[in-house]
């Protein structure tokens, strides 16, 4: 597909041209729209889309289900704190080590073979898991190794969607793809909460991944049946790309400021969705202590959902109204980082619960703008190699994001103890001045005793 993106006197320098904004005009890409034998025929792109929509959902469920289940199973197995921890955990390493290589691959072969491939296999591990466990004693070792495979398998979906969108979808329609997926993503952890905690209550924490797994399976059989069948063969694929795509020819690609702005601005909205979800539930519990849980655990990723379709759907359009695409991906990341952050800034306040509510709805949901803004931007900026930078890019966030989690959590345990102390001496403060006073009352005849109760009285107070 990137021999498509030429300049207007034909040259096929893409080290110099893939980041030049004048290459991606909807005008020229409209022309060489019928020549490109990857991209998805109507019917076809409607077939995938919803597709795709609910693998993401299928994809988050089974990524829950261990935290879901992660109280049960500790109590089940008799686990510390610490060694719970090391099995959530494992997940999220195994998920930072295939995020190139599933991007690279997807550049070669197609990212719809990798992501039916590694979904067939990470919807075994879920629906083998409870199984597993039970065939030894060292159920630690064995649900650790689960999680560190089944992070492995799913961290190459993204860097494959991105390979595939760049591959199959065209330009003025890649956001309202990358949005819906989004939104996807947090449709799937509302299932997977509501489902995990029926699914618990009635059969026991088993068939919460007998059913994501079983689910997951059934996606796959119907990707294999219905959407395979006349699918671009592998040959085709990699003759479309024109020429081979060296290693250094990729590494030369973040020397380009543009690259890096792309990469940090991702890493900044990874750091942000780690932040929000560590923090917004302890925010409302110990702010509100009396609100209805439900209220804030719900309605802003309900409006995640809403606003990553239109978000997708509004940059898509002004794309295809003949806008600059660079400036549409601006516009798009102003809004995931600049409004979100102004409405950040007033929750640090004094508000209300409704404002509350009201505000970090607006956060959540104006972050998804960025499926429309550097998540999409990768496909315009390199788009022979965009599974692979997406995959560094994507890795790169993860990590950041992990790394500021441990902080959060860390900043979060010594805000608690500042508080418990506090607390504790305000309580200390009044017994002894109550002592104090009494004790000076009571020993009015022994003036040693007053003054020594007195004494005691201002030492506390000055601590």
């Amino acid at each position: 597909m990137a021999d498509k993106h030429t300049s207007g006197d034909g040259t096929n320098d893409l080290n110099s041209l893939l980041l030049d904004s004048k290459v991606y005009t909807v005008n020229e890409f409209t022309e060489a729209e019928p020549e490109n034998q990857n991209l998805w025929p109507r019917p076809e792109a409607q077939k995938w889309i919803p597709m795709l929509f609910i693998g993401t959902c299928l994809l988050y469920c089974a990524r829950m289900a261990m935290p879901i289940c992660a109280v049960t199973i500790a109590a089940t197995y008799h686990w510390s704190k610490i060694e719970c921890g090391v099995v959530l955990g494992g997940f999220y390493w195994g998920y930072c080590f295939t995020q190139i290589l599933g991007g690279h691959v997807s550049d070669k072969v197609g990212g719809e073979r990798v992501l039916f491939i590694s979904t067939a296999l990470w919807a075994l591990i879920t629906a083998v898991t409870p199984l597993v466990v039970q065939l030894s004693s060292h159920t630690l070792a064995l649900m650790t190794a689960a999680r560190f495979l089944m992070g492995l398998l799913q961290g190459v979906f993204y860097p494959s969607l991105a390979s595939l969108c760049s591959q199959r979808v065209v330009e003025g329609e890649r956001a309202f793809l990358m949005s819906t997926m989004n939104s996807g993503s947090h449709l799937g952890t509302l299932l997977a909460g509501g489902m995990g905690s029926l699914l618990l209550d009635w059969y026991g924490w088993e068939s919460m991944f007998y059913a994501v797994g079983f689910l997951s399976g059934l996606w796959t059989l119907i990707v294999w049946l219905c959407l395979f069948k006349g699918a671009v063969p592998l040959k085709q694929l990699e003759t479309s790309h024109g020429s081979e795509w060296s290693l250094s020819r990729t590494l030369s690609l973040f020397k380009k400021p543009s690259v890096w702005a792309m990469v940090f601005a991702h890493m900044c909205i990874c750091s942000t969705s780690y932040t929000l979800l560590s923090w917004l539930p302890t925010y409302f519990k110990e702010s509100f202590p009396h609100a209805t849980e439900w209220v804030f655990n719900v309605i802003p990723w309900i409006a995640a959902v809403v606003s990553a379709l239109g978000g997708g759907f509004f940059s898509d359009f002004l794309i295809n109204r003949g806008y600059d695409v660079a400036t549409v991906r601006k516009i798009m990341q102003f809004f995931a980082m600049g409004i979100s952050s102004i409405f950040l800034l007033l929750l640090s306040g004094a508000v209300t619960f409704t404002s509350a509510v009201i505000f970090v709805s607006v956060i959540v949901g104006v972050s998804t703008f960025t499926s429309g803004g550097a998540s999409v931007n990768v496909q315009d900026l390199t788009p022979s190699c965009a599974g692979a930078v997406y995959g560094f890019m994507n890795m790169l966030g993860a990590l950041w994001g992990r790394f500021r989690r441990h902080d959060n959590q860390l900043l979060s345990c010594g805000l608690k103890l500042g508080r418990r102390l506090r607390t504790q001496q305000d309580e200390i403060t009044p017994t002894r001045t109550n002592s104090s006073s009494r004790s000076s009352r009571s020993g009015a005849s022994d003036a040693a005793g007053g003054l020594r109760s007195e004494l005691g009285s201002g030492r506390w107070s000055r601590q």
